[in-house]
Order: C-alpha cells, then structure tokens, then sequence
C-alpha cells in the first residue's frame, strides 16, 4: 500500500510546508489538501478560525518538493467552474513536473455555501452538475477544443492550455452515494472515501458494484481511504461518536492490524489526516515519524 499525508487547513503555512518537504524526503505518496473556505458546522454557523485557500497553497507544494504528489482532497463543483478546475489542473501538473491528482466532488458544506451565497443544490441536481462537470474537464484536459451543450453548462470550441505533462491526468473522485459511485466508475481513474476497515470495505464492495454495473474494471482504479488516527487512544472511548465509524485508535499493532485490514480489502493508499495527531507542531511531525518509523514498515 501507498500512505499520505494532509494536513488540516488552519495549519500555519510553515508547518505546511515543512510537512511537505518531510513527505518528499521520506518516501510518502501524496500531500493532500482540503479544498475549503472556512470550518465545517454542519450548519449555517460560522466557526472562527484561519482556513488556508487550496488552490493557492498547492503551487507552493509543487515548488518546494520533487517527488511527492498532490492534490486538493477534493474541490467542489458546486463551488468551481469546470474551466477553472481544468486550466488550474493543466498548469499545475506543469508546475509540477507530472504529480498533480485532480480531486472533484460534487460539494456538501452548508455554512460555506451559504456565507458566500453559493446555492446548494439539492443533491440529484448537484450530482447532475457534477457530472455534466467531469465530462468537460476530462474533454478540456485531452482534447484540443471542447464543445459541450448540457442543463448547466454550454462550452463551444473551448482551449485548455498548456495540457498536463501526465496523459490522462489522474481525476479522483471522492464519494459513497450509489449515483455518484457510477458516475466515478465511468469517468474517475481514483475513487476516495472515509471510514474505519468495516465502514471502507462495505463502502468498497458497493464501488466495486458500481464498475461492474457500468462494465469498468474496479482493478484498474486507485483507491484510497482516510480516517482519523488516534495513537494510543482507546477504541471504546469512540462508541457512540459521530465519527466513530471513521476512526482508528489504538497501540501500534492495533493500527497496524487495521491497515492489514485495508489492503485485504483492496485499498491501494491510506491517507492519514494531521486532525488528530497532536495539539502542536512538534507533536503532529513526532506522529507522522512514528508511522514512518514504527508502523508502516510493519504494514506494507
């Protein structure tokens, strides 16, 4: 298996990029980063607090480092326009030399949308808008002019370029919804979800039914999966949270345990959020070598 790193977006940029070039340096597959405007209520309420902008962030993760790769895990559709999602992708795997990962999801966060005055669709039609948008991106990203006449969106003899070094470039679609899964299997080389192994593998067999329903072959597709890790953290302590289902904790053979538990099910990365790996800097850098160090070389 292949392990990444993501950092939460209200990290200092220096912790950012120091996390980055750590990546590099040790061998991690990819830096991910939330494509996000402000904290997560599940609401309409506002949570103070810095939320760095993805987009802008990213460049500098290409500029800082050579072998890892990157991405935006995952920007919306609801929020970006395909064209501005393509030509961004384009140039950044310019920048970076052919590691670029176009993360797309169809958008979900309430007190982002509505702060900003973006609508949120209700969910057929937001999943509508994200398919129409997966189309012209892939068009945009390989072709040499797109014309596309959809319900959301007209392009007519429409560039995007430079193109991505990477020929196609990686699209990875993060979701669980039953449309949605066919949608990925049709047009996504990656698919993404959350969960601990129990709620992944299920989550995993239903995308593995959604390539066969569409005549794709879920082998050729890469997925990943995220949780949160809580080192040395009692299980129990998590029955009955809302985040239970997508969390790990335990001693070292513990979470080793679970990431054999993962790649029996056939994930091929595990992403491992910063979120709960430490109050400070130091602690979040001091988790991230003891995966490293102690627990991913028992578990690949």
């Amino acid at each position: 298996m292949l392990f990444s790193v993501w950092p939460h977006p209200s990290r200092q940029m220096n912790e950012v990029l120091d996390l980055a070039t750590m990546a590099d340096d040790d061998g991690w597959y990819c830096f991910w980063y939330a494509d996000h405007y402000m904290e997560n209520t599940d609401d309409k309420s506002f949570k103070p607090g810095p939320v760095h902008e993805c987009w802008t962030v990213l460049p500098a993760i290409a500029a800082v480092t050579e072998r890892v790769r990157l991405g935006p895990l995952v920007s919306p559709t609801s929020v970006h326009h395909p064209a501005l999602l393509a030509n961004r992708a384009g140039t950044l795997d310019q920048l970076s030399n052919g590691r670029f990962v176009l993360g797309l999801g169809a958008g979900w966060q309430i007190n982002e949308h509505a702060a900003y005055g973006i609508e949120l669709e209700v969910s057929g039609t937001r999943v509508s808008r994200f398919e129409e948008s997966i189309q012209i991106i892939k068009s945009l990203l390989t072709k040499d002019h797109t014309t596309f006449k959809g319900k959301f969106y007209e392009f007519t003899d429409a560039p995007c370029e430079p193109k991505p070094v990477q020929s196609p470039l990686p699209i990875a679609v993060g979701t669980g919804s039953p449309r949605m899964l066919k949608i990925t299997a049709r047009h996504a080389s990656d698919w993404n979800t959350w969960g601990a192994p129990e709620l992944a593998a299920e989550r995993h067999a239903n995308f593995t039914r959604a390539c066969e329903s569409v005549g794709s072959d879920a082998s050729t597709k890469h997925t990943s999966v995220q949780a949160m890790f809580f080192l040395d953290g009692n299980a129990a302590e998590l029955t009955g949270s809302p985040m239970a289902s997508r969390s790990i904790a335990g001693s070292n053979e513990q979470i080793i345990d679970a990431l054999g538990q993962y790649a029996a099910t056939g994930f091929k990365e595990v992403i491992i959020p910063d979120f709960t790996l430490g109050t400070n800097a130091k602690e979040r850098r001091d988790a991230y070598a003891r995966f490293r160090d102690d627990i991913i070389p028992k578990a690949s």
